[in-house]
């Protein structure tokens, strides 16, 4: 049995599983589900929902483990060669992990975190929603995108959401990380985006 602490975002979509998801990406109202009904739940809906877990996981795993241990009480640092160096992952590197797991899983839809200036190039949008999606999360601040897509011969509800700098050990990475294309990040800023896709 999957425990809701251990494995959230996997927690979060059977939850959602079990309620039922549309076909469609438009917002529909639920009507009131009899016995033995199912609710609906739109793809944005479900997208909201995950991304909501996914962005809290991150909040707490930089501020609580990385910032508080690496920056503040300077016990151990945080890296990208974290297994060879005995350190801690980066965020990034842990959000990663998590994503290859619930893909391992065959889990209903799939995430990643991208960046207009990936520090690693794997990171960069590759398809015109990511990049439309990435450059209107910077550009309107507060504000999520949502579009549908083709991909192969699969239609795909896509978000993209605003990843921002939480804490000062990500701007402090970021700004001072040798491969990073941006070195003026200022805690608050879009440095990226979470990018979640839902086959519809």
């Amino acid at each position: 049995m999957i425990h809701p602490q251990s494995h959230p975002a996997v927690f979060a979509v059977l939850l959602l599983g079990t309620l039922g998801l549309s076909a469609c990406g438009k917002e529909q109202a639920a009507a009131p589900a009899g016995p033995g009904e199912a609710k609906t739940l739109s793809a944005k809906t479900m997208a909201d929902s995950l991304y909501a877990v996914m962005a809290s996981d991150r909040t707490v795993y930089t501020r609580l483990i990385v910032n508080r241990l690496q920056n503040e009480e300077k016990i151990i640092k945080a890296s990208e060669h974290w297994k060879d160096e005995k350190a801690l992952p980066l965020p990034a590197q842990m959000f990663r992990f998590g994503a290859e797991m619930v893909a391992e899983k065959n889990a209903p839809f799939s995430y990643s975190l991208q960046s207009l200036w990936p520090v690693n190039r794997q990171n960069a949008p590759k398809t015109e929603a990511e990049k439309t999606g990435l450059q209107y999360v910077v550009d309107n601040k507060g504000q999520n995108y949502y579009a549908e897509e083709t991909l192969g011969e699969k239609k795909y509800f896509t978000a993209v959401y605003a990843d921002m700098a939480v804490a000062p050990a990500c701007v402090t990475c970021h700004n001072g990380h040798k491969d990073s294309p941006k070195t003026d990040f200022q805690l608050g800023d879009v440095m990226g985006g979470v990018v979640i896709r839902i086959p519809i």
